[in-house]
């Protein structure tokens, strides 16, 4: 999937940094909707989505936008958006959270597996952790959802807030899928003396993935905190 990268030769126009925003925006929206989205599609959707606050970072601290966001109306988008940045933050953290337990759920099945025991606990337990995660994500993007559409730079915040959420919400889809797709055939459908049978090569993988899925989910994590540090300082400007 290709993004389009900003030149670095000549200055870009307010206008034209919010087209190519937008471009990104949109782009990645349609990666994520793809019916080939994989995980390291939302790995990648992770570093996208960091590049898409800085540029709208950039966007509060530029001094005309400053002067415009600080009128009565666009204040109020403006705490707004903060309060459902408070949520975002919440559920990026309960993501970090659920990504490190699943790790750590593969990390013990292998080796309850190389020790030769029954390993059926570890996999329900695989199953409910991404069952939970799930219907966490679903609950919390129902309040992160906003309809303001006055102030330009917020409605870029809003529309980056929404792809975070189908993001996450995207991440802990293909995690529970992963026992199911044939490619990976976790799980066998074969069974020796009530034991599961899996190839420890694929779980390493999958081990792998879900560590590259808690280190994007942080990266944004700091990202999203930057964000709402700039949203606080065009406040107290």
């Amino acid at each position: 999937m290709a993004y389009h990268l900003r030149s670095a030769s000549l200055p870009s126009s307010p206008r034209s940094n919010r087209a190519e925003v937008e471009q990104q925006m949109q782009n990645l929206k349609i990666a994520i909707s793809s019916s080939s989205v994989t995980i390291d599609t939302i790995c990648d959707g992770f570093r996208s989505l960091g590049d898409i606050y800085s540029s709208i970072e950039e966007m509060l601290c530029r001094p005309s936008n400053q002067v415009s966001l600080c009128q009565t109306l666009q204040r109020k988008a403006i705490e707004e958006e903060l309060e459902r940045s408070l949520v975002l933050l919440d559920l990026c953290n309960a993501m970090q959270e659920s990504f490190m337990e699943l790790k750590m759920n593969v990390q013990e099945l292998l080796l309850v597996l190389r020790r030769g025991d029954d390993a059926a606990a570890q996999f329900k337990a695989y199953i409910q952790l991404t069952k939970r995660a799930h219907k966490h994500v679903k609950k919390l993007c129902k309040k992160t959802t906003s309809d303001n559409k006055d102030c330009r730079v917020v409605k870029l915040l809003a529309e980056a807030r929404l792809i975070t959420t189908s993001l996450l919400e995207s991440a802990t889809c293909l995690l529970s899928k992963q026992i199911e797709m044939p490619k990976w055939a976790l799980v066998s459908k074969t069974f020796q003396k009530g034991k599961i049978v899996c190839e420890e090569e694929q779980l390493q993988a999958l081990e792998c993935s879900i560590r590259d899925l808690e280190s994007g989910a942080e990266l944004l994590f700091r990202r999203l905190i930057k964000s709402r540090v700039s949203l606080l300082n065009t406040l107290s400007s």
